[in-house]
Protein backbone atom coordinates (compact mmCIF):
# COMPACT_ATOMS: atom_id res chain seq x y z
CA UNK A 1 0.00 0.00 0.00
CA UNK A 2 1.27 3.46 -0.88
CA UNK A 3 1.27 6.18 1.77
CA UNK A 4 1.85 9.81 0.83
CA UNK A 5 3.20 11.89 3.71
CA UNK A 6 3.88 15.59 4.13
CA UNK A 7 4.19 18.20 6.83
CA UNK A 8 6.04 21.23 8.05
CA UNK A 9 8.85 22.28 10.38
CA UNK A 10 6.80 21.67 13.53
CA UNK A 11 6.44 18.02 12.57
CA UNK A 12 9.68 17.49 10.68
CA UNK A 13 11.18 15.05 13.20
CA UNK A 14 7.90 13.14 13.57
CA UNK A 15 7.47 12.95 9.78
CA UNK A 16 10.95 11.47 9.41
CA UNK A 17 10.27 8.97 12.20
CA UNK A 18 6.94 7.94 10.63
CA UNK A 19 8.55 7.46 7.22
CA UNK A 20 11.07 5.05 8.78
CA UNK A 21 8.37 3.33 10.87
CA UNK A 22 6.01 2.84 7.93
CA UNK A 23 8.75 1.65 5.59
CA UNK A 24 9.72 -0.87 8.27
CA UNK A 25 6.12 -2.14 8.20
CA UNK A 26 6.38 -2.66 4.44
CA UNK A 27 4.49 0.39 3.22
CA UNK A 28 5.54 2.17 0.02
CA UNK A 29 6.04 5.65 1.47
CA UNK A 30 6.24 8.74 -0.73
CA UNK A 31 7.66 11.67 1.23
CA UNK A 32 6.39 15.01 -0.10
CA UNK A 33 8.51 17.00 2.30
CA UNK A 34 9.89 18.95 3.75
CA UNK A 35 13.25 17.45 2.85
CA UNK A 36 15.05 19.40 5.58
CA UNK A 37 14.20 21.44 8.67
CA UNK A 38 13.29 25.06 7.95
CA UNK A 39 11.68 26.91 10.86
CA UNK A 40 9.99 29.30 8.42
CA UNK A 41 8.43 26.79 6.01
CA UNK A 42 4.71 26.68 5.25
CA UNK A 43 2.62 23.54 5.69
CA UNK A 44 0.53 23.91 2.50
CA UNK A 45 3.62 23.26 0.35
CA UNK A 46 3.99 19.59 1.32
CA UNK A 47 0.49 18.91 2.63
CA UNK A 48 -1.32 19.89 -0.56
CA UNK A 49 1.11 17.82 -2.61
CA UNK A 50 0.55 14.78 -0.39
CA UNK A 51 -3.25 15.16 -0.52
CA UNK A 52 -3.23 15.68 -4.31
CA UNK A 53 -1.09 12.58 -4.69
CA UNK A 54 -3.62 10.56 -2.68
CA UNK A 55 -6.49 11.87 -4.82
CA UNK A 56 -4.75 10.62 -7.96
CA UNK A 57 -3.48 7.31 -6.57
CA UNK A 58 -6.32 4.80 -6.24
CA UNK A 59 -6.05 2.83 -3.00
CA UNK A 60 -3.36 5.08 -1.53
CA UNK A 61 -3.60 6.87 1.80
CA UNK A 62 -1.99 9.97 3.22
CA UNK A 63 -0.64 11.29 6.48
CA UNK A 64 -0.19 15.01 7.00
CA UNK A 65 1.55 16.52 9.99
CA UNK A 66 2.03 19.85 11.65
CA UNK A 67 2.18 21.37 15.10
CA UNK A 68 -1.51 20.86 15.86
CA UNK A 69 -2.66 19.07 12.72
CA UNK A 70 -5.52 21.55 12.30
CA UNK A 71 -4.20 23.60 9.40
CA UNK A 72 -2.90 20.49 7.70
CA UNK A 73 -6.32 18.83 7.88
CA UNK A 74 -7.98 21.96 6.53
CA UNK A 75 -5.53 22.21 3.64
CA UNK A 76 -5.87 18.53 2.72
CA UNK A 77 -9.66 18.84 2.75
CA UNK A 78 -9.44 21.53 0.06
CA UNK A 79 -8.26 18.89 -2.42
CA UNK A 80 -11.29 17.67 -4.37
CA UNK A 81 -12.39 14.21 -3.27
CA UNK A 82 -10.21 14.08 -0.18
CA UNK A 83 -11.58 13.39 3.27
CA UNK A 84 -8.92 14.25 5.83
CA UNK A 85 -9.47 13.63 9.53
CA UNK A 86 -7.59 15.07 12.49
CA UNK A 87 -6.96 12.43 15.13
CA UNK A 88 -5.35 12.71 18.52
CA UNK A 89 -5.92 9.14 19.64
CA UNK A 90 -6.38 5.68 18.15
CA UNK A 91 -10.16 5.73 18.61
CA UNK A 92 -10.48 8.79 16.36
CA UNK A 93 -8.22 7.16 13.77
CA UNK A 94 -10.55 4.14 13.76
CA UNK A 95 -13.67 6.31 13.42
CA UNK A 96 -12.08 8.33 10.62
CA UNK A 97 -11.87 5.12 8.60
CA UNK A 98 -14.93 3.13 9.74
CA UNK A 99 -17.43 6.01 9.71
CA UNK A 100 -15.93 8.58 7.34
CA UNK A 101 -13.84 6.53 4.92
CA UNK A 102 -11.08 9.14 5.29
CA UNK A 103 -8.08 8.73 3.03
CA UNK A 104 -5.85 11.19 4.87
CA UNK A 105 -4.92 11.26 8.55
CA UNK A 106 -3.76 14.50 10.13
CA UNK A 107 -1.60 14.38 13.26
CA UNK A 108 -0.32 17.17 15.48
CA UNK A 109 3.31 16.63 16.43
CA UNK A 110 2.99 18.96 19.42
CA UNK A 111 -0.08 17.07 20.60
CA UNK A 112 1.14 13.47 20.33
CA UNK A 113 4.21 11.42 21.11
CA UNK A 114 5.97 9.43 18.42
CA UNK A 115 4.53 6.21 19.83
CA UNK A 116 1.00 7.63 19.75
CA UNK A 117 1.48 8.85 16.18
CA UNK A 118 2.78 5.45 15.09
CA UNK A 119 -0.19 3.71 16.69
CA UNK A 120 -2.66 6.09 15.04
CA UNK A 121 -0.98 5.76 11.64
CA UNK A 122 -0.89 1.97 11.75
CA UNK A 123 -4.50 1.79 12.95
CA UNK A 124 -5.67 4.21 10.27
CA UNK A 125 -3.91 2.29 7.51
CA UNK A 126 -5.22 -1.12 8.61
CA UNK A 127 -8.82 -0.17 9.37
CA UNK A 128 -11.48 -0.66 6.69
CA UNK A 129 -14.50 1.54 6.00
CA UNK A 130 -17.54 -0.16 7.57
CA UNK A 131 -19.70 0.34 4.49
CA UNK A 132 -22.73 0.79 6.74
CA UNK A 133 -25.62 2.33 4.83
CA UNK A 134 -25.93 5.32 7.17
CA UNK A 135 -22.25 6.21 6.75
CA UNK A 136 -22.34 5.72 2.99
CA UNK A 137 -25.49 7.89 2.78
CA UNK A 138 -23.80 10.71 4.71
CA UNK A 139 -20.66 10.54 2.58
CA UNK A 140 -22.82 10.68 -0.56
CA UNK A 141 -24.44 13.87 0.75
CA UNK A 142 -21.05 15.47 1.27
CA UNK A 143 -19.84 14.31 -2.15
CA UNK A 144 -22.94 15.74 -3.90
CA UNK A 145 -22.30 19.04 -2.17
CA UNK A 146 -18.62 19.00 -3.14
CA UNK A 147 -19.34 18.09 -6.76
CA UNK A 148 -22.53 20.05 -7.43
CA UNK A 149 -23.17 22.40 -4.49
CA UNK A 150 -26.32 20.44 -3.70
CA UNK A 151 -27.40 20.74 -0.07
CA UNK A 152 -28.97 17.63 1.47
CA UNK A 153 -32.76 17.84 1.79
CA UNK A 154 -34.17 18.77 5.18
CA UNK A 155 -36.11 15.78 6.54
CA UNK A 156 -39.87 16.24 6.73
CA UNK A 157 -41.18 16.67 10.25
CA UNK A 158 -43.05 13.70 11.60
CA UNK A 159 -46.29 14.20 13.35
Amino acid sequence: MRVHIGGDHAAYDLKCALVTFLQGKGYDVVDHGPAYFDAEDDYPVAVLRAAEAVSGDLGAFGIVLGGSGNGEQMAANKVRGIRAALAYNVELAVLARTHNNAQVLSIGARMNTQAEAEAMAETFLTTEFSGDLRHARRLAMVERYEQHGQLPPIPAAEG
